[in-house]
């Protein structure tokens, strides 16, 4: 059992406020994220909430909960269509392609696969049965062969982003402006169109879903209503949660989650990494280039809140850093570290960082610590506290170089300031 059913706290997105876990059942914490639109391999920024995520599921299970991570895919989408189109091929088998590689280059950080990883091509008849709960509700209303949300229906519309309705633009196609009742609607089934090879049947015609019901039904489906923590990037929060939150809110009576976690956006030179800019570093080729340790180190340095700088001098820091704890101690010991006090202060600081608001700096800082010391008193230094604290981020693998091992030329002395 947990040691304390309010372990972990989190600070939300209006000024000075947090929100701590209370789960209604310690041993099965829901945790649905965001997962990729698979049209063409994922960057490194797709890997921030991947990695965040696995993680706050290691801490968690640590901590003593049991743990239900779900990181959805998105094969079905517009995005997908168009990269299809463009190449000759049909968008199924696009999607299912950019599917493997996804898995294949994820897999590659070694952090294992989330619990469930549903596709929206599998989700139908879920995403079907929630349109039609909003028609009959009355908050939904179908349109040549679309179904669209009525949004000025759901009253707590908005409470997400902080944003007014009237504010806000959905981003949707101009093409179904003429079929909505309100520009604020948005689609939650798109009719079928020319050019589109993968269609559904359902009650309006044949089509596929919008991308905002997607994510309802698959957390739904597998987490229940109501579920622990909903997490995903922060370019996520409007419109696509925010239409989540409605879209549950309006069929079911009652929120869809607990609590909502975003992680900032990788930036390269200024701007958010985006395949649509073109400013893009694969995973893949990032993990070739420095290791999947050094990738881990690098998106867990900041804040998971906060955006994170992109450069080769950020990876290579973040890979002094994994050299670093290779060195120290050059010849540990098994078991806790001696004398008392030494790790086991550092340990309770890195678990209480990361219990609060999951502040992955101020754990590394304490796990930092820990070597520093290391290094200072030379071998004899148990290594239990040392591996517990890097097991939680994922870097259990990672082993001290024994005394005859090479840190590649790197001083000790030199990565104590990094």
């Amino acid at each position: 059992m947990p040691r304390d059913a309010a372990t972990f706290t989190y600070t939300t997105r209006a000024a000075a406020s947090c929100s701590r876990l209370r789960p209604a059942d310690p041993a099965a914490v829901g945790i649905y994220a965001c997962g990729p639109t698979v049209y063409s391999r994922i960057h490194i920024g797709n890997a921030r909430p991947f990695v965040i995520f696995s993680l706050l599921k290691r801490f968690l299970e640590h901590e003593g909960y049991g743990v239900d991570l779900v990181i959805n895919v998105t094969d079905v989408n517009d995005k997908i269509y168009d990269a299809a189109r463009a190449q000759g091929r049909a968008s199924a088998e696009l999607a299912v392609e950019m599917t493997e590689l996804y898995r294949a280059d994820t897999d590659e950080l070694g952090l294992g696969r989330p619990d469930h990883e549903p596709l929206a091509s599998e989700t139908i008849r879920p995403i079907v049965e929630h349109i039609a709960a909003l028609v009959k509700r009355g908050h939904a209303y179908a349109a040549d062969g679309d179904v669209y949300f009525r949004v000025r229906s759901d009253e707590g519309y908005g409470s997400l982003s902080h944003r007014r309705p009237d504010d806000m633009d959905q981003g949707e196609d101009v093409e179904g402006a003429q079929r909505k009742q309100d520009p604020l609607d948005f689609a939650l089934w798109k009719g079928h169109k020319e050019g589109e090879d993968t269609v559904w049947e359902s009650p309006w015609g044949p089509g596929r879903p919008g991308w905002h019901i997607e994510c309802s039904a698959m957390a739904e489906q597998l987490l229940g209503v109501g579920f622990d923590v909903h997490g995903g990037g922060s370019d996520l929060v409007f419109p696509h949660h925010e239409n989540e939150a409605a879209q549950t809110r309006a069929a079911r009576g009652e929120e869809l989650t607990k609590l909502w976690m975003h992680n900032g956006m990788i930036q390269f030179t200024g701007e958010k990494m985006a395949k649509s800019v073109g400013n893009i570093a694969l995973l893949h080729e990032v993990i070739d280039e420095y290791g999947a340790e050094a990738v881990v180190m690098y998106l867990i340095s900041g804040h998971y809140r906060q955006p994170l700088a992109f450069s080769p001098s950020e990876l290579a820091d973040a890979d002094r850093r994994v050299l670093r704890v290779r060195d120290a101690p050059a010849a540990p010991c098994s078991g806790r570290s001696q004398p008392a006090g030494h790790g086991p202060a550092q340990g309770i600081a890195f678990f209480a960082a990361l219990a609060n608001d999951f502040n992955t700096p101020t754990a590394l800082a304490a796990l930092f610590e820990w070597v520093r010391e290391a290094n200072r008193r030379g071998d004899g230094v148990g290594d239990g506290d040392l591996r517990e604290m890097l097991a939680a981020i994922g870097l259990g693998a990672l082993s001290p170089l024994d005394a005859s091992g090479d840190a590649g030329g790197i001083d000790p002395e030199a990565l104590e300031a990094g």
